[in-house]
């Protein structure tokens, strides 16, 4: 399995699976390019395991050149990775059941276009939920609304601040978006 990671901040998440690829926890599944909608540190991370990277518009995406970027480098399957751009409806199709998205929330909770990053965790807090978590969806045209691959939960304490919320999902998120590579190697 060949991975395009799209990335638009920090790159955590790509570095968590370049780690499990370098671990041998990922076995058969390699990342042939990184696509970054914005200048961000995870090309910085790109760079320095010698993956190949794409910078895009994120003003006005080409789909078509980056359907033909994937396509060109043997891309089987697509992992979003803290991508803030939406993909449009036709891309989605074509690449259907191939491409993954990690939300830092139990969707349907808190989900949808504006909810990302400490937005969500503040969403959590401010209506007192007594659990949040992390989503792996596959991607639909609807922002969030994918098919559920896999959820983690864990609670919300009384004195949780949106940050240390932050902090908990981030450790989850890694489990699970190499838990899910996982599942999706398993059915391809």
């Amino acid at each position: 399995m060949r991975l395009a990671v799209f990335v638009s901040g920090n790159g955590s998440n790509l570095q968590c699976i370049i780690d499990a690829i370098d671990n041998k926890l990922l076995n058969d599944i390699s990342i042939g390019l990184v696509i970054a909608d914005r200048e961000c540190f995870a090309i910085e991370r790109a760079k320095k395991s010698n993956i190949k990277y794409l910078m895009i518009n994120r003003k006005s995406i080409d789909f078509t050149t980056i359907d033909s970027e994937l396509i060109k480098e043997k891309i089987s399957h697509i992992v979003l990775a803290g991508f803030l751009s939406i993909l449009d409806k036709s891309f989605c199709e074509a690449w259907k059941n191939k491409i993954i998205n990690l939300h830092p929330s139990l969707l349907p909770k808190y989900g949808g276009k504006g909810m990302y990053g400490i937005k969500v965790h503040q969403a959590v807090i401010d209506h007192k939920e007594k659990e949040s978590g992390a989503t792996i969806h596959y991607v639909i045209a609807g922002v969030d609304e994918g098919e559920i691959l896999l959820q983690e939960k864990c609670n919300v304490d009384e004195n949780e601040t949106a940050s240390s919320l932050q902090n908990k999902i981030h450790v989850i998120e890694k489990e699970i978006l190499i838990e899910s590579l996982k599942i999706l190697y398993a059915k391809a």
